[in-house]
């Protein structure tokens, strides 16, 4: 192949876009061979939290089209038109699509490359191949397949990874439960909560871990989905915190800062880091937290200023630093922490029939895949050029020049904040095609 992708999700889709665009041609044949590589079983956008009525936090502008070519096919104005629902969606008013619609409007632009994809295909490793002399001329990328345990090798001349993030969970939580399936990631909630509690009705006890976005819908949707349990939110800080998406600050998803960004200094990138994070880490949409708040007040306004009698509680100042299965139940113990005063450990919250982490997620997984290149990466490290190109310690004639391995959605501290979200996929697919293609 001339170009392999592991992972079809939003980014590969965007190159995908990209590629036909820049080399049309009938049928969404490419003329090179192209490949993508992904481990579900058919193309899925953060199934687990497609939770009813939620909404996009971006504008549906910023498709996997627009901002690189307003008159593609594939933007989210032309998907509303072929569905006939682009009066309709216009009359909403909203720059903020259904997230259950953007799924859709993804998967309607994936079905046209599905020629190219291999699903249920889990990519293990890359590694070089060498000619005699010792020269890389290519590279392998090792798969197995999901269903049928089959091993498979593709050889190619470029590798995109491109394969999101790994679900976080404390490893100390999963080591002292041994993975039991009653803890769960945010990942997983509209896909695998129904199994652990069937019973809509049922009076379970059901905790949620975070202060994010994620979170936050899962402790809000609970109220309906299990109207007669009582649940709980445990957040590290002393309350909920709005998410800054006003018009200025907006201004460092753009496109062109990728540019200021990438020449900036190491530490001057890590503080303007630091300095952005309340645009998208452990914080919440305002009209989410009015929704909230408005749950909380009709409680004290029912059941009296006393929590303790509230069905629905958040827990500030809380850090969950320990986990077990109760023998006698088979429930689930959190040993919680103040975060104010380290060596304070609050009584065990006991009986939780079910606990949701909505702690994020750890972009790390092409570490691994790469993990036998090492030798030949510079500095021994996976960093990369403004291109997402994997910078090596290659030496003359040892690895050929049309020949890269490409990062994405694992580039936030040189490329910034924009790099793991959809902001930016448009631009970015086309900088990858041409950096790979000319």
């Amino acid at each position: 192949y001339d170009l392999v992708c592991v992972g079809f999700g939003p980014a590969s889709l965007a190159i995908a876009i990209a590629l036909h665009e820049k080399f049309p041609t009938d049928g969404f044949q490419p003329p090179f061979r192209v490949l993508f590589l992904e481990r579900q079983r058919c193309f899925a956008w953060h199934s687990g939290m497609l939770l009813p009525e939620t909404h996009m936090q971006i504008s549906f502008m910023k498709d996997l089209a627009t901002l690189r070519n307003p008159r593609s096919e594939f933007t989210f104005v032309n998907y509303l038109h072929t569905k006939g629902r682009l009066v309709a969606f216009t009359n909403l008013g909203t720059f903020l699509p259904l997230r259950e619609e953007y799924n859709d409007y993804m998967s309607w632009c994936a079905e046209k490359f599905n020629h190219l994809v291999q699903y249920s295909q889990n990519v293990v490793s890359v590694e070089p191949v060498f000619n005699k002399a010792g020269s890389t001329t290519a590279w392998k990328v090792n798969s197995k397949h999901t269903e049928n345990g089959s091993h498979s090798s593709f050889t190619t001349c470029n590798v995109v990874i491109a394969v999101g993030g790994r679900s976080s969970i404390p490893d100390q939580i999963r080591s002292q439960v041994n993975n039991d399936p009653r803890i769960i990631h945010s990942s997983q909630y509209a896909t695998s909560l129904r199994r652990i509690l069937p019973s809509r009705s049922d009076p379970y006890n059901i905790a949620v871990v975070g202060s994010g976005q994620s979170a936050a819908e899962i402790f809000n949707d609970l109220h309906s989905t299990y109207p007669n349990s009582t649940t709980s939110l445990f957040i590290r800080s002393h309350a909920l915190k709005p998410s800054d998406d006003s018009p200025f600050v907006n201004e460092i998803f753009n496109p062109e800062r990728v540019d200021e960004f990438y020449g900036l200094h190491d530490d001057v990138r890590r503080k303007a880091l630091k300095e952005n994070k309340g645009t998208n880490y452990s914080v919440v949409r305002e009209d989410l937290l009015d929704k909230l708040y408005q749950r909380m007040y009709v409680q004290r306004l029912r059941d009296g200023n006393d929590e303790s009698n509230w069905k629905h509680r958040i827990f500030p100042l809380r850090e969950v630093m320990g986990a077990e299965i109760d023998k006698s139940n088979g429930k689930v113990n959190l040993m919680l922490w103040d975060t104010r005063n380290e060596n304070n450990v609050e009584a065990e919250r006991k009986g939780f029939d079910a606990v949701i982490f909505g702690t994020g997620y750890v972009r790390d997984v092409h570490e691994s895949l790469l993990n036998g290149l090492r030798p030949m990466m510079k500095d021994g490290t996976c960093t990369v050029g403004r291109d997402y190109k994997m910078l090596t310690d290659s030496g003359d004639g040892k690895i050929l020049s049309d020949m890269g391995i490409y990062l994405q959605g694992c580039c936030e501290d040189t490329h910034g904040l924009s790099d793991t979200l959809l902001s930016i996929l448009a631009v970015r697919g086309g900088e990858l095609v041409d950096s790979i293609f000319g």
